[in-house]
């Protein structure tokens, strides 16, 4: 079920302290208002009612959805009650096909999601980031820029399109403004290969972290 509770915060702006919605689990099946709200982050924005500054609230959540069997947990601070996640893996082994993931921040939460929506796999998507940012960097990214792009994290952003056809687009920081990048499913259809044929890089049951240093640590 949904949790939902009440904290205070302090503005960023004016430094006022105010009450503010905080959702400790979000159960997509009892609330399915809030997943648009997961979609576009404003389920964790808030505004000070004294100066008007939006701000971000950041705390831990875990987002569940039944239907797409994914549960996505949010943890800013990156600390975890070992115990707790053994006993929720276990609870959903028992389910039966759910993936689970465990996040840092908002916009990780965000792509989770996004990427689900997508009928996409997580895993695969990583690959083609690593993939596309390698011939990016020798093709199309100049030598001034190729340090800050190495640093920028790539967001799956939407899927256009129907099967073979559909187009997958990332979205990067560069030189202060977000740019975006497509491919085709070929692409994906290439690393899905790959990771069939090396089915050892896929992590293990659990919550697992699937981001670009993660990746990085498989193909070392």
């Amino acid at each position: 079920m949904s949790i939902i509770n009440q904290a205070t915060a302090p503005c960023s702006k004016c430094g006022q302290q105010h009450t503010v919605t905080v959702y400790r689990s979000i159960n997509i099946s009892e609330n399915p208002e809030l997943k648009d709200k997961v979609r576009d982050g404003s389920l964790f924005l808030w505004e000070c009612p004294h100066c008007g500054q939006v701000n971000l609230a950041r705390y831990e959540t875990l987002y569940h959805d039944p239907a797409a069997k994914l549960m996505v947990w949010l943890i800013p601070s990156g600390e975890v009650s070992e115990s707790q996640m053994q006993a929720i893996t276990m609870h959903t082994k028992a389910m039966g096909g759910y993936t689970l993931r465990r996040v840092n921040d908002m916009g990780s939460l965000m792509e989770k999601v996004l990427i689900a929506d997508a009928g996409l796999d997580d895993v695969v998507l990583e690959m083609c980031k690593y993939v596309t940012r390698l011939e990016m960097v020798q093709t199309a990214i100049g030598a001034e820029q190729k340090d800050e792009f190495m640093a920028s994290v790539f967001h799956f952003y939407k899927s256009e399109g129907e099967d073979d056809s559909r187009v997958l687009t990332f979205m990067y920081g560069l030189g202060g403004q977000m740019q975006g990048v497509n491919i085709g499913m070929n692409i994906y259809q290439d690393c899905a290969g790959i990771l069939e044929r090396n089915p050892q890089i896929r992590p293990a049951e659990g919550f697992a972290r699937i981001d670009a240093d993660w990746l990085a640590s498989v193909m070392a």
